[in-house]
């Protein structure tokens, strides 16, 4: 059982950040601003992520916050990694995605179940200059996730995987990937096991490419194995084991995606207000309209309390304390008031808002994501109930 003294004491001071926390964040705030801000509408129009962003990515140790110092890595909080999603995707949420895949989902994942040998192989590359993707979905497996048809079958040292994956975020820039396949469908969820892949594995093709409505810097693309070789090495965790090793990534995952929407609802009401304050109409700024002001006063107060989610959330996790209700809340929340920030971002800038030349047209279309990945309104909802009623 959880200390309940240790749980209060995470859950009340969760607007606190550390010294080394507030460096960070206000590090990446300002990287964000400053280089990844004059690129954003042309990664946008070309749908393709700078590579002199994802350098610098690197350089910083953006892309392995948490990984520790004997594998390359910083050793950083969760709530870092968190913040610095936070901070990117107030700029660009396409950009922030892509840290936060790395971080909260794969990153997480080869340290949590990964052998000594596969930290020792993999987390200095994922540090220093290896995109990761995470690979679950399908064609028939969405919210179902465990209804996945790719098949691997032992042979030898080896295992032979023969299927396909869809919605895989990072996997055009992606060197490495952690793709799940049943290695017994007879036994159910019980036969799914997590590989560790690498892009030049043979018999493995990253495939098309989506075109997106919204974070569209981000790759989000199909994967094809064909008798793809994989040895027994590159297990991840334990074969049989994966659909644990899903559960519990994608219930970190969804505080970083949380933390996505947190930021592009800030990043709409900087715009807003910004813009309200240049903005005049019979003689004087649309700031100074009561209608505005309570439009953005509302907004605020959304803000502020989807960012009390987000860092409860994060806290309770980096404390080992229950965390996957409150992530659930989190991500279910946050959504909606990225979505709904976003839009009431567009009204502030009225007709201007609804081109390309002014950023919260964008960042509409960025918010629509937040609902639908890395488990849907509905899935968080059905979570939410399943914790609380039963509690």
């Amino acid at each position: 059982m959880p200390d309940t003294a240790l749980e209060e004491s995470v859950r009340l001071p969760i607007t606190s950040l550390t010294p080394d926390e507030q460096i960070l964040r206000d590090t990446v705030r300002r990287f964000a601003q400053e280089q990844i801000a004059p690129l954003v509408g042309e990664m946008d129009e070309k749908q393709k992520l700078e590579p002199g962003i994802l350098q610098q990515l690197f350089e910083m140790g953006l892309m392995g916050i948490e990984i520790p110092e004997q594998y390359g890595g910083f050793g950083g909080s969760f709530m870092s990694a968190i913040l610095a999603v936070e901070e990117i995707s107030a700029v660009d949420p396409a950009i922030g995605v892509i840290v936060d895949v790395q971080n909260t989902l794969t990153a997480n994942a080869l340290m949590t179940w990964g052998n000594e040998e596969q930290k020792k192989k993999f987390l200095p590359r994922v540090m220093s200059d290896t995109v990761c993707s995470y690979a679950l979905s399908e064609a028939s497996s969405g919210s179902d996730a465990f209804s996945l048809k790719t098949q691997a079958r032992k042979d030898g040292d080896n295992y032979v995987l023969n299927g396909r994956k869809l919605w895989i975020s990072n996997a055009a820039e992606a060197g490495l990937f952690i793709v799940f396949a049943n290695i017994n469908p007879e036994a159910g969820y019980k036969g799914i096991t997590a590989f560790l892949i690498e892009r030049d594995r043979p018999g493995f093709k990253v495939g098309k490419k989506e075109e997106k409505l919204g974070i569209r810097a981000s790759s989000t693309c199909e994967l094809l194995m064909d008798d793809c070789r994989v040895p027994a090495a590159n297990v991840l965790g334990e074969p049989g084991k994966g659909y644990k090793i899903a559960i519990e990534t994608l219930n970190e995952g969804r505080i970083g995606i949380a933390a996505q929407m947190l930021g592009l609802a800030q990043g709409a009401w900087n715009h807003a207000a910004r813009y309200s304050q240049e903005r005049q109409q019979f003689g004087k700024t649309i700031a100074s309209f009561q209608g505005v002001q309570f439009t953005l006063a509302q907004m605020a107060t959304d803000i502020e309390a989807a960012r009390l989610l987000v860092y409860n959330a994060a806290r309770l996790k980096e404390h080992k304390l229950p965390f996957v209700k409150e992530a659930a809340m989190a991500k279910l929340f946050v959504s909606q008031v990225a979505e709904r920030a976003a839009s009431q971002a567009v009204e502030v800038f009225g007709g201007y808002g609804f081109v390309r030349d002014y950023p919260v047209e964008k960042l509409y279309r960025d918010a629509k994501i937040g609902k639908i990945y890395e488990g849907t309104s509905n899935m968080q909802l059905a979570t939410i109930a399943k914790l609380t009623l039963n509690g």
